[in-house]
Parts: structure tokens; C-alpha cells; sequence
């Protein structure tokens, strides 16, 4: 099997990661597309002794710390959520960001993500610990669940409230969830795509969308479905079964990258 074929089935992971990590598709997608060109110009520079996923994201990682592609709105302009970001990063070490990510919504082990960023074990897991702190003192608001199995939205609530935040819904169809986010505008919405009458999470969320400047996650267990390389795509996709670090760290990830005025509870 060639290169390219095997990191074929990774860029779509790659996109989620660096959409996280940048706070927007447009600008996660610029640096994937620089980490490819980059690979395709010289092969050599991947080394892929300790697996090709593990030897793409180290790829990734090191063009980040050393490329500058400005995050930029549909127009050109920065946008309201990454000038929000960037006052937030000032206050964070970017290492702790990465491998909060890589750990959690990326699932790679203390060792596999030590080997990525070219760290310590111990230095990945307190890097980690710091981010998680320093995200969740910055960040806390009302959030609106759109899920219809209740043990799952009974996970999600456990960990939204030990986060701090205010589950405000429960919503378990489409327009369940768009009527209570007239009635309490949320400041993060975790969306299923499946709702139990058979709508659409994914319709609930474009016209919650067409109202709120809002940060949205989708807990899926389809995520091919979302992760296609056409807009619209999610910023913040986490699949089924979850583990709740994944589930938090999306949820700092998603509110540190928001607006002051969605943020606020």
C-alpha cells in the first residue's frame, strides 16, 4: 500500500483536529492542505517508524508550530470567534492545547502523543491537566442537549454540570430542541443527528443557527456523515461510543473558541 493510500482514511481526522485546534474549518483546513503540499513536495520528512497515523500528526504538529496561516472569516476578515480565541490563547501555552486535543478527541495514548510532540510522558499528561484548568475557569454557560436515549443524556448532563455549566434541555426531537432554544438561548449545544421521531439533530441545529451565534458538538455514531470535506462541517465532532474526557475537552475546546456574548450564562 502506497503513502497516500494509507493516510487517505486520516485526513478526515487530521480536518477534525485541526479545525479544534484552529477554532474554525476554514483555517484547520489551510493547515492540513500546508502539511499535505508539504508531503508531497518531500516524502522524506514523515517518518513513519512508529505507525503512519502517529507519524502524520507529528507531521502536522511540527508545520503548525512553524507555519502562520491567519484564521480568517468568509469574507476575509477575522471573525468575532477567533479574535475571542486569540485573546484566550495568550493566557495558554500552546502545547497545552495540542495534547489536551490529541489525547482526548484525538484518542492517542500518553506515549503515542508524547511521541508526537516530541515530549516527556510526564510532561504530556501535566500539560493536559494545565489546559483542562485554564479552559474551564475562562468558560462557563447554559447548555442545550439534543439526544433521545436517556442513559446518554444522562452521561452528558453528569458532565456538563462537573464542568460547571447549566444543562438548561433536554430535547429529544428536532423541534423540541429549536423551541427551547427560543425559550433559553444556550451558550453550547451538544447534538445527536438521530432523534427519536426520526428528525434530524443536524436540521435542529441549522435553524437554532439561523437565530444564535452559538458553539455546537455533535456526539454521533455517524460521523462519516458530517466529516465529508464539503461545507457545512461541524468544528467539533465526537463519535460514539464516547469517553467523557473527549466529551469535555470538546466542550472547552468549543467555548474557547466562542464569542464573549454566547459564552455568557
Amino acid at each position: 500500500m502506497s503513502l497516500s493510500q494509507e493516510i487517505a482514511p486520516l485526513l478526515p481526522y487530521l480536518r477534525r483536529y485541526a479545525r479544534a485546534l484552529a477554532g474554525t474549518q476554514k483555517s484547520g483546513d489551510a493547515y492540513v492542505r500546508a502539511c499535505l503540499q508539504a508531503l508531497v513536495a518531500d516524502q522524506s520528512i514523515i517518518d513513519t517508524s512508529d505507525g503512519v497515523k502517529i507519524a502524520l500528526y507529528r507531521l502536522f504538529h511540527v508545520l503548525w508550530n512553524a507555519t502562520v496561516i491567519p484564521p480568517a472569516g468568509d469574507d476575509g476578515s477575522v471573525s468575532i470567534f477567533e479574535q475571542t480565541a486569540q485573546q484566550r490563547l495568550a493566557s495558554m501555552a500552546p502545547e497545552s492545547r495540542q495534547t489536551l486535543l490529541l489525547t482526548t478527541l484525538e484518542g492517542f495514548s500518553i506515549p503515542e502523543t508524547a511521541k508526537i510532540i516530541d515530549r516527556s510522558e510526564d510532561d504530556v499528561t501535566k500539560l493536559v491537566s494545565a489546559a483542562i484548568d485554564e479552559i474551564d475557569r475562562q468558560t462557563k454557560t447554559d447548555v442545550l442537549i439534543i439526544e433521545d436515549e436517556p442513559l446518554i443524556s444522562m452521561d452528558l448532563i453528569e458532565i456538563v454540570e462537573s464542568l460547571g455549566h447549566n444543562v438548561t434541555t433536554v430535547a429529544r426531537t428536532a423541534g423540541d430542541a429549536v423551541a427551547a432554544a427560543k425559550v433559553q438561548k444556550p451558550g453550547l449545544v451538544l447534538a445527536d443527528i438521530q432523534l427519536a421521531d426520526g428528525s434530524s439533530g443536524i436540521d435542529a441545529v441549522k435553524e437554532i443557527l439561523t437565530e444564535l451565534n452559538v458553539p455546537v458538538i455533535f456526539i454521533t455514531s455517524f460521523p462519516e456523515r458530517l466529516l465529508t470535506g464539503e461545507r457545512p462541517e461541524p468544528t467539533f465532532l465526537i463519535t460514539k461510543p464516547f469517553n467523557p474526557n473527549t466529551v469535555k475537552a470538546g466542550i472547552s475546546q468549543a467555548l474557547f473558541f466562542n464569542g464573549a456574548d454566547a459564552v455568557a450564562a
